[in-house]
C-alpha cells in the first residue's frame, strides 16, 4: 500500500428511509479520515453514496403509485441534504441506478461468469423480504423468522446465477492471517475468520421475482441481487476496470467504514469478488457500533429517534460532529445523551478551549496591543510545552491511522489543558505587571502557538471552529490549507496581529436547558396523537356523494387460500360473495399466515375493473389499514365482528 494514496468509503446508504444518527456518525468519521489525510499531503478521496435496487424499493414505489426511478430520486435528496448541512466534503456521491455503475457492474458479472466463478442454478430457501436477503436454517430465529428483523420468512424456489463464495474460503483465511488488521475491531476480525471456518456456500446473485434492479447481460429475464451489485459501487466509482482510472491509483489503499450489521458482506463476500477479478481485497475493513438514545433503542413509535438535521441546527454542526466521534469508542455501541451532549458543549468547547482561546487573545490584547511577538527566548517550561505538541502530532497520527477517533480528541484535549495550565503557571498578568517583557513575550507566542497547532489538528473533526479560531489568531486562509508542515510547532515566526472575535461557545445553562428539554418532549408527544387534518398529512381530492355511490362494496367469505408461486408478497384469496364465487390476487402474504385469512369475512370491492397478476385474475380488491406499528410496517383487514351478516351483504 502507497502511504501517499489514501481511499475511504462510507457504505451507500439505502433510500428507503430518511437519515439517521447511523448514516451521520459513518458519515462524519469518513469526512474526518478524509479532511486529516488531505492536510497531511496524501493524495485522498472520499466516495459516499446510496443503494437504489431491490424489493423494498419496488414495493415502496408501487404504494405510492410511481416509479422505483421516482422515489429514489425524491429520497436521495434527504441524504445529499444532510451531507450539506454536516459540512461533509467527500469527493464523488455515487448512486447505484447511475450509468457508469450499471455498466461496471454487468462487466464484473460478465468477467465471473467467463472465469467460472459463476454458474447457472437453482435456489430454494427461506428469504426476508425486507432485509432483501436468504437465511441459512441454522440461523432462522424462532418460528422461521429472520435473526436481524424478526420478521417471517418465506420460502421461495427461484431460478438463480451463483457466485462460487465455497471456493474461496481457504484464500479468505490465508489473506485474514497475513493481514490480521484487515479487520477492525478485533472481535468483528475474529466473527469473520470463525464465520469462514465454519464452511461458506455459493451465493445467490439473482432474481427472476423482481424486476427493479441491473438486468443480468445476456438473461434479462434475470436483475443482479441488490448486495451483489451495491458492493460494486467501490470500484465503479473509480472507472474500474478503465486502464489508467482512478481505481489504478486509489483501489490498493481503500478503507471501507461500516455498521457492524453488514460486516460479512465487506468482509467474506466482497473480497472474495474481489479474489474472483484478480484485484486486491480491501486493505481495512472497520465495522462501528450502534447507538441507543439514554440507553433505549431507538423507534419512531417511542418518538426517540435522534434527528441529525435537528441536533445540528439547536447546537451546531461541529459540536455534533465532536460529540459523536469523542463519546464512545468507535467500533463500540454507544448511547446518546442529550444532556451529555449539552455537558460536552460546556465542559470540552465553553471551558477548555473557548476559555483558553478568550484568555490568550485578550492577553494579547492587554499587554501586546493585539500584536504577538515574533522573537522570545524559551525556558525549560516553554521546551515543555512544545515537546507536548509534537508528542500530541505523533499520537494523533498513530491513533487515527488506528480509527480511534475518541483517544486522538482525549489526547487533543489533553495538550489544550496542558495549555491552560500553562497559564496559571506562568501568570502573564504578573509579568505584564512586571514589565518582564521577555518573559511575557515568551508566554503569549508560547499560547498563540499552541492554539494554531490545536486549530490545525481539529479541523478534520470540527473544521468550522477551526476557521474561527484561526481567524482570530490573526491567520489567512484555511487551517488545512498548508499541509504537513502545518503540523510543525513555530513554522511562522513573523509578528501576527490577532482578531479578537465573539466567544467561541457561550456555557449553556442547564436548568433552563432542562425546563426547554421538557417542553419539546411534551410538544413532541402532543404531535403523535392523532389529528383530524394536518398539512403534514397527504389527502385525496374531495369527492362527490354521487362519486362514492359508483363503489360497490359487499362482505365476501375467504374460503381458501393459495400462495403464488416464485411471488414472496402474493395470495390467491377464493371467496364467497353469497350470489358468486371469485378470486382476488392480494399482496398481505408478508402479513397473514393462510390459516389466518380462511373463514374470516372481509369487505371487498367488487366492481373493480378485473386484472392479471402473474397470470392470474383478480377480480375485485379487499380492504385494509395500513400504517407503522413497532417501527415497522403493519397492514391489517377490516373484518366483520359480527358474523350474522351475511355474504354478498351491501356495505355502504
Amino acid at each position: 500500500m502507497s502511504q501517499n494514496n489514501f481511499y475511504i468509503t462510507t457504505p451507500i446508504y439505502y433510500v428507503n428511509d430518511v437519515p439517521h444518527i447511523g448514516h451521520a456518525y459513518t458519515t462524519i468519521a469518513a469526512d474526518t479520515l478524509s479532511r486529516w489525510h488531505k492536510s497531511g499531503g496524501d493524495k485522498t478521496w472520499f466516495l459516499t453514496g446510496t443503494d437504489e435496487h431491490g424489493q423494498k424499493i419496488q414495493t415502496a414505489a408501487e404504494k405510492r403509485n410511481i416509479t422505483p426511478k421516482q422515489l429514489c430520486d425524491e429520497v436521495v435528496q434527504n441524504f445529499q441534504k444532510l451531507w450539506k448541512v454536516l459540512d461533509i466534503k467527500n469527493d464523488d456521491f455515487i448512486r447505484t441506478t447511475e450509468e457508469r455503475h450499471e455498466k461496471v457492474v454487468q462487466e464484473v458479472f460478465r468477467r465471473l461468469l467467463a472465469n467460472g466463478d459463476v454458474y447457472k442454478g437453482e435456489y430454494e430457501g427461506w428469504y426476508c423480504v425486507p432485509c432483501e436477503t436468504y437465511v441459512p436454517e441454522a440461523q432462522m430465529g424462532e418460528g422461521q423468522t429472520c435473526p436481524d428483523c424478526h420478521r417471517p420468512l418465506t420460502k421461495m424456489t427461484e431460478e438463480t446465477y451463483f457466485f462460487k463464495l465455497s471456493k474461496y474460503a481457504e484464500p479468505l483465511l490465508k489473506f485474514y492471517e497475513e493481514h490480521p488488521d484487515a479487520v477492525m475491531p478485533k472481535s468483528r476480525y475474529n466473527e469473520i475468520v470463525s464465520f469462514i471456518k465454519s464452511g461458506l456456500r455459493d451465493q445467490s446473485i439473482s432474481r427472476t421475482t423482481l424486476s427493479w434492479g441491473i438486468p443480468l447481460p445476456g438473461d434479462e429475464k434475470h436483475v443482479i441481487y441488490v448486495w451483489f451489485d451495491a458492493l460494486i459501487n467501490y470500484l465503479s466509482a473509480l472507472d474500474f476496470p478503465r486502464d489508467g482510472g482512478k481505481w489504478e491509483t486509489f483501489w490498493p489503499a481503500v478503507h471501507h467504514l461500516v455498521g457492524k450489521d453488514i460486516i460479512r458482506f465487506h468482509c467474506v463476500i466482497w473480497p472474495a469478488m474481489l479474489m474472483a477479478l484478480g484485484v486486491n481485497p480491501p486493505v481495512k475493513v472497520f465495522a462501528h457500533g450502534w447507538w441507543t438514545v439514554d440507553g433505549e433503542k431507538m423507534s419512531k413509535s417511542v418518538g426517540n429517534v435522534v434527528d441529525p438535521f435537528e441536533m445540528a441546527e439547536r447546537y451546531g454542526v461541529d459540536p455534533f460532529r465532536y460529540f459523536l466521534l469523542r463519546e464512545v469508542p468507535f467500533g463500540n455501541d454507544g448511547d446518546f445523551s442529550e444532556l451529555a451532549f449539552v455537558q460536552r458543549i460546556n465542559s470540552d468547547l465553553a471551558n477548555d478551549l473557548g476559555n483558553l482561546l478568550s484568555r490568550t487573545l485578550q492577553m494579547i490584547d492587554k499587554y501586546r496591543g493585539g500584536v504577538v511577538p515574533a522573537k522570545y527566548v524559551k525556558t525549560q517550561i516553554e521546551d515543555d510545552v512544545e515537546a507536548m505538541a509534537s508528542k500530541t502530532v505523533e499520537e494523533m497520527t498513530d491513533l487515527l491511522d488506528r480509527f480511534a477517533f475518541d483517544e486522538a480528541l482525549k489526547t487533543l484535549w489533553a495538550f489544550i489543558s496542558r495549555s491552560n495550565k500553562y497559564i496559571d503557571e506562568t501568570e502573564p498578568w504578573k509579568l505584564g505587571k512586571a514589565g518582564d517583557i521577555d518573559r511575557l513575550d515568551a508566554v503569549l507566542r508560547t499560547l498563540w502557538e499552541s492554539l494554531r497547532l490545536s486549530a490545525v489538528l481539529l479541523a478534520p473533526f470540527m473544521p468550522d471552529t477551526a476557521s474561527r479560531i484561526w481567524e482570530q489568531l490573526g491567520l489567512p486562509g484555511d487551517p488545512l490549507g498548508f499541509g504537513r508542515a502545518n503540523w510543525e510547532w513555530g513554522k511562522l515566526d513573523t509578528e501576527i496581529t490577532v482578531k479578537k472575535g465573539d466567544i467561541l461557545y457561550p456555557r449553556i445553562d442547564i436548568e433552563k436547558w432542562k425546563a426547554e428539554r421538557a417542553e419539546r418532549d411534551a410538544a413532541k408527544k402532543q404531535k403523535t396523537a392523532p389529528v383530524a387534518a394536518s398539512a403534514e398529512v397527504e389527502h385525496k381530492p374531495e369527492i362527490e356523494i354521487d362519486d362514492f355511490k359508483k363503489i360497490e362494496l359487499r362482505v365476501a367469505l375467504v374460503e381458501d387460500v393459495e400462495i403464488v408461486p416464485k411471488a414472496d408478497r402474493l395470495y390467491v384469496l377464493h371467496l364467497d360473495l353469497g350470489y358468486e364465487k371469485r378470486t382476488i390476487v392480494s399482496s398481505i402474504r408478508e402479513f397473514y399466515k393462510p390459516e389466518e385469512l380462511k373463514g374470516k369475512k372481509i369487505i371487498v370491492i367488487c366492481n373493480l375493473k378485473p386484472a392479471k397478476f402473474r397470470g392470474i385474475p383478480s377480480a375485485g380488491m379487499l380492504l385494509a389499514a395500513e400504517g407503522k406499528s413497532a417501527d415497522k410496517e403493519n397492514v391489517v383487514l377490516l373484518t366483520l365482528m359480527d358474523d350474522s351478516i351475511p355474504a354478498g351483504s351491501i356495505v355502504g
